[in-house]
């Protein structure tokens, strides 16, 4: 018996290392793959990520020349700055005005859209088109919109009486008037994803409902947003972070005025950085949005993938 046990130890040992050796050859095949994508994150994400990092925690000079040590002075001082705590309030209230309006304009266009009626085709184009605006465009387009004197806003608001608008002069309105850009930039991404995972649910369901004698609004309800849950928690994502990184709108509509009322967060960092010099400072900026933006999201995951529905 004694030669046969070893017989079968030593195939194990053998069928063992075969094993080892494929997963092993498996391993380094798929990273051989992966490695071009590899050779960008770590060149155009992970680099700038840790010399972000690293900055915050130096003074620097105009060019971005370290000069100190200074460790966490600047997140010191950012948080006894009235000007950075009020980026802050507005940063978070343009997510608060964009976000939640953006994602229910684009759905209730989606749903429309989803119906089919002869001709939708041509607004299902209408309601996408702010996609294929380029940022620079859309905010000029805007510009014009808000002018105070020929602006198309305030001619509709002197037909009905009312009196014209500082959209982008007064500090009460200018963080409201980006807004508005902001979603109508927005409406066109999210309107075709949240158009496509309607378009994804089984009509054999609308079909078995109407025969339970379930009504338009019944449907709507019960079976198209439990079914786009999905899609309605990767739009959120996306949104909720794109509007934490709002910034070319911002440059060209207002330039982070008037009285810093929509020097946000990201807008910050670049005057810091590109007109003040101060890197260092800049850099803990940036680090204080990322974590911002970390947070919310993993909240995001934690509470609302929770009522999500898969099918």
């Amino acid at each position: 018996m004694e030669p046969n046990i070893a017989v079968e130890s030593r195939k194990d040992l053998t069928a063992k290392t075969y094993r080892k050796r494929r997963e092993r050859k498996l391993f380094w095949t798929g990273m051989l793959y992966l490695s071009p994508a590899l050779f960008f994150l770590v060149v155009f994400l992970f680099y700038p990520m840790f010399k972000t990092l690293y900055f915050s925690f130096f003074q620097t000079a105009g060019a971005g020349i370290v000069q100190g040590f200074v460790g966490f002075d600047h997140y010191t001082r950012l948080f006894q700055s009235e000007l950075f705590l009020g980026s802050l309030k507005s940063t978070f209230l343009f997510v608060l005005y964009t976000v939640p309006t953006g994602i229910v304009i684009a759905l209730a266009l989606a749903v429309i859209a989803s119906e089919k009626l002869r001709g939708i085709g041509f607004f299902r184009i209408v309601f996408s088109s702010s996609l294929g605006i380029s940022v620079a465009a859309g905010a000029t387009i805007w510009l014009f919109f808000f002018h105070p004197t020929l602006g198309v806003l305030n001619n509709i608001l002197g037909l009905l009486g009312i009196g014209s608008i500082k959209w982008l002069t007064s500090s009460s309105w200018a963080l409201v008037s980006v807004a508005i850009t902001t979603i109508w930039m927005n409406i066109g991404f999210n309107f075709i994803i949240l158009l496509g995972g309607i378009q994804n649910i089984s009509e054999e369901l609308y079909e078995s409902a109407k025969m339970d004698g379930a009504g338009y609004w019944r449907q709507l309800f019960s079976i198209t947003l439990p079914l786009l849950s999905p899609t309605l928690f990767f739009v959120s994502v996306v949104t909720l972070i794109n509007s934490f990184q709002t910034f070319g709108q911002i440059d060209i509509l207002t330039g982070g005025g008037p009285s810093n009322s929509t020097n946000l967060i990201v807008y910050s960092i670049y005057r810091e950085a590109f007109y003040n010099g101060r890197f260092g400072y800049a850099s803990a900026q940036a680090i204080v949005l990322f974590l911002i933006i970390l947070v919310f999201t993993i909240v995001q995951f934690k509470v609302g993938e929770k009522r999500v529905h898969y099918q």
